[in-house]
């Protein structure tokens, strides 16, 4: 190979990694560019407000932050969620519950390639055991965004739900005995 070619295909080569970098960097950077949110208590009793939301213009996106719900549908990589409280109880501690019947009190946000979901019960379709920072009662092992949509789009499971530019970009499970 004469050496004008041999160059070209060098420079080529360190433009390729440059460029291929570039992009790793830029991904992670994206995932460290979420804000750090102020999470809500846990175990709240009263629904969560978002002021600047309106309800009247349709299902939409909740405004940036963490959200305490759970996911009530999840289509085409569209998850509807709702905020939850804790209903303190006579017979047991309590139980997490949603908005009254009839209430518009709902969001839907795609769920970002890049998600991060904690969850409670393990990554195993039969969630048999608990992963559980023990500290906070919220999830601590990392699965799967395949494993969160078929987890939540069976059944809604309590959690942390974090939104940051329209999107669901962290799940965060509650555990509940």
């Amino acid at each position: 190979m004469n050496t004008p070619k041999r160059g070209l295909l060098v420079a080529g080569a360190a433009v390729a990694v440059v460029l291929s970098s570039g992009v790793a960097a830029q991904a992670a950077t994206a995932a460290a560019a979420v804000p750090d949110y102020k999470a809500p208590k846990i175990f709240g009793t009263t629904f969560q407000k978002d002021p600047k939301h309106d309800f009247t213009k349709g299902i939409h996106s909740r405004h940036n932050g963490i959200l305490r719900g759970w996911i009530t549908h999840i289509r085409g990589g569209v998850a509807e969620y709702e905020p939850i409280r804790w209903k303190k109880g006579t017979e047991t501690e309590g139980l997490f519950v949603g908005p009254p019947k009839g209430d518009v009190t709902a969001y839907a946000s795609p769920i970002a390639k890049d998600v991060v979901f904690l969850s409670a019960y393990g990554c195993k379709s039969s969630m048999s055991g608990m992963t559980v920072d023990r500290n906070t009662g919220l999830g601590a092992k990392r699965c799967s965004r395949s494993v969160l949509i078929k987890r939540h789009g069976d059944q809604g499971h309590p959690s942390l739900i974090t939104v940051y530019k329209g999107k669901i970009v962290k799940v965060q499970e509650i555990y509940t005995p």
